[in-house]
């Protein structure tokens, strides 16, 4: 997919759309996505893989059934496979997500929210 350097910020600029994963490099059978996130998604799970979540800038909740992870920049968090989440943020918060490719924004919920990611 890429065979330069990526700014992050730069890819994050590139867009407003909020809950719709840009793709912005590959590796192996992996994908490297940023997003805008404000509001409330929906709750679901990953039954087979893990997901990664880095927050770039502002503040992400990731809601569990058993807690709240509050994240703010230059940190990350692994929802490990199986586990039920609901990402979260008041003000808006711009991520980046590790996870495998083909892997559905809304995991095992489908519905509207769902989002082909796109090349940033």
């Amino acid at each position: 997919m890429t065979t330069h350097k990526v700014n992050i910020a730069e890819k994050l600029a590139g867009f407003t759309e909020r809950w719709a994963p840009r793709r912005i490099a590959r590796v192996n059978d992996y994908e490297v996505k940023v997003a805008r996130l404000q509001g409330e998604f929906v709750w679901h799970t990953h039954a087979d893989t893990d997901e990664l979540f880095l927050v770039v800038g502002g503040t992400l909740t990731i809601h569990l059934r058993d807690g709240d992870v509050v994240l703010g920049p230059g940190e990350m968090y692994v929802v490990p496979r199986g586990v039920e989440h609901c990402p979260a943020a008041d003000e808006e918060a711009q991520i980046l997500l590790f996870e495998p490719a083909d892997t559905a924004n809304t995991g095992s919920e489908g519905g509207e929210r769902t989002r082909e990611p796109v090349d940033a």
